[in-house]
């Protein structure tokens, strides 16, 4: 586990830490004196810990800007009260002043707060030093079990998001990762003003086959099916597996007339050698597809730019199947789509 602690004090405040912050190798420490720069820092590469010297300008502030960040509030962030006055108010007015300091440390951000016995006051006894030193570790412990705890959440959780996003029968992404994907790519696509197209297809007559062969067979064949897709996919496509036999490819990248070139490509793989499920059964399988590229006038969602190669499904279904219809004259020439057999 490689932590990463980040200090915002003057140069000298790290000599006053206990040797183990100081000169442990499992630690990734920068030492920072200026707000902006600190926060700058935070945003780009949170850091695991955070020590703050109270004495240094901005200190407080820091605290609170830390504590309005949500998505940054794993961070444990350690405030070391070194100011004079509050030493000096603590040894006068006793433990309720130092109760009052806590509190209101811990209200303007920080998640602990430590006196901070420096070894060159001499006022202070060796036990007081051992003490103040063991508190500083012992809260250091509680942020490396948080840092910890949270690596294992975010781990966990990209765990889940990849079962979640994935279909478990052909390992491709599912419908919902399509749902998410497809808005991004459009996004993407527009921002860079680059082609976007998509491919829908279906295996021919797949009842038939869960019929006469059986639905384990039938499962079979949709996981051959993939891995010919995959091997025939670059590396740009991003295949999904829309719902029972029917699948989409996502083409970054590629124009209407590349997409269509891909679909003829994926066709003939399909169709020009039969599924060898084992030694004793092959079954020829053939699919038919549609194809669509990104227009102007498309929803941000891309609902109406998989219609369109629905559309073009369909009619490759109707016409006779095992072919590809693509859409690139359909706003030119109404419903008469462009066909194209292998």
């Amino acid at each position: 586990m490689n932590i990463s602690i980040l200090i915002f004090g003057k140069n000298n405040f790290i000599a006053t830490l206990p040797d183990q912050i100081r000169y442990a190798t499992a630690f990734s420490v920068e030492v920072i004196d200026n707000l902006d720069r600190a926060v700058s820092r935070i945003k780009t590469t949170p850091p695991d810990i955070i020590l703050v010297q109270a004495s240094l300008d901005s200190s407080m502030e820091l605290c609170g800007w830390l504590k309005d960040q949500t998505k940054l509030s794993w961070i444990y962030c350690i405030l070391f009260e070194d100011r004079s006055q509050q030493l000096t108010d603590r040894n006068k007015y006793g433990w309720h002043r130092e109760l009052e300091m806590s509190a209101a440390a811990l209200k303007q951000g920080a998640d602990a707060y430590i006196w901070h016995l420096i070894e060159e006051k001499t006022d202070y006894s060796l036990a007081e030093l051992t003490a103040n030193h063991g508190l500083i570790l012992a809260q250091l412990t509680v942020g490396l079990r948080k840092a910890q705890k949270y690596r294992d959440l975010i781990r966990t959780n990209d765990m889940l998001s990849a079962i979640a996003l994935a279909d478990s029968l052909t390992e491709l992404n599912n419908r919902r990762a399509l749902e998410w994907d497809l808005p991004r790519q459009i996004q993407r696509a527009r921002t860079q003003k680059t082609s976007l197209s998509l491919i829908i297809l279906d295996v021919d007559h797949f009842k038939k086959v869960n019929d006469t062969h059986g639905h384990l067979v039938g499962d079979r064949i949709l996981q051959v099916l993939c891995q010919r897709l995959r091997h025939n996919l670059r590396c740009q496509d991003t295949a999904f597996r829309y719902g029972g036999e029917e699948f989409v490819i996502l083409l970054a990248n590629t124009t209407d007339e590349e997409a269509l070139l891909v679909a003829r490509r994926l066709n003939r793989v399909v169709s020009d050698e039969p599924f060898a499920l084992n030694n004793k059964l092959t079954i020829n399988i053939t699919i038919s597809l549609g194809t669509a590229s990104l227009q102007p006038e498309d929803d941000e969602k891309g609902e109406s730019l998989l219609h369109r190669a629905d559309q073009c499904l369909l009619q490759a279904k109707t016409s006779g199947r095992n072919r590809v219809i693509n859409s690139s004259y359909l706003s030119h020439h109404g419903s008469h789509l462009k066909v194209v057999s292998s």
